[in-house]
């Protein structure tokens, strides 16, 4: 992998890692445009560099970190669901769902669904919620078990939480910005067993260059996450979700195409 490559791979990361549009399908045609996807190392970096992201969230909103003991417990009950799951079938889900097809299937389905409710959920733009008031335990729980969906490739976990919020009748800002309080956890458990079972199972070792291109990544995610969740909440309070829901039907016919075309031979989920 060239610097280059790296920085162009921590852009999408941050851009796509907290809009709901999956981080694994962009990343997918990205490092396979690039012809880097079978690289090992790529599959430890594009999970190394969600550190960057994670630390916009905490940057964007610090104050919010600070606030109380009942904002670490909601975030800790949403994210019991996804650490109970994640660790009692990822293995069986990995098998059955390391596929190309089911990243672009669930991308148009997502879509679709995305536009069928623009309109239900267009009431609740204005409405005026709180994280710190409106989201209750039981609500942060089952939260958490939208969260859950997102295990299947290409469902989006911030597409997933965010109408999970929507569903417990949340505003779009409450349940985006909730979305991202949830990544920091769930983002950095998924980041650190990835790294942990890298070093364990595979030996893995980062020579003094990989080392500096986990560097840059890191910055790189960082500064584009924040500019792309400000942004994020901005376009979502003013339009809704229906345009991320084409966006989304659209990447999953690309993906369909060029797999069709063979364009992803030798790649699987499980590369991501």
């Amino acid at each position: 992998m060239t610097l280059l490559e790296a920085i162009i791979l921590a852009i999408i990361e941050g851009l796509t890692e907290f809009l709901p549009v999956s981080s694994t399908g962009h990343m997918i045609i990205g490092s396979s445009a690039m012809g880097i996807a079978s690289q090992p190392f790529v599959k430890v970096f594009t999970v190394a560099i969600q550190f960057g992201a994670i630390l916009s969230v905490v940057v964007l909103y610090w104050k919010r970190f600070f606030q109380s003991i009942g904002f670490y417990v909601k975030l800790l009950v949403a994210f019991l669901p996804a650490a109970f799951f994640g660790l009692l079938f990822k293995k069986q889900i990995d098998q059955l769902l390391e596929n190309i097809v089911v990243v672009a299937l669930a991308l148009i389905i997502g879509g679709i669904i995305f536009i069928l409710l623009d309109k239900f959920f267009k009431r609740q733009r204005e409405v005026e919620t709180s994280v710190e008031k409106d989201i209750t335990l039981p609500r942060a729980l089952r939260i958490g078990f939208f969260q859950v969906i997102s295990m299947v490739p290409g469902v989006s976990r911030s597409a997933a939480t965010i109408f999970g919020g929507l569903a417990q009748g949340l505003s779009p800002t409450t349940a985006a910005e909730f979305s991202f309080f949830l990544a920091v956890p769930t983002m950095f458990a998924a980041t650190c067993k990835s790294l942990w079972d890298f070093v364990k199972d595979e030996g893995g070792t980062f020579s003094s260059n990989e080392i500096m291109l986990l560097g840059v990544g890191n910055v790189v995610a960082f500064l584009v996450a924040m500019a792309a969740i400000r942004y994020f909440i901005h376009f979502l309070t003013k339009y809704g979700f229906k345009w991320f829901g084409w966006y989304r039907i659209a990447m999953g016919i690309a993906i369909l195409i060029l797999w069709k075309f063979g364009y992803f031979d030798g790649v699987s989920v499980g590369d991501f």
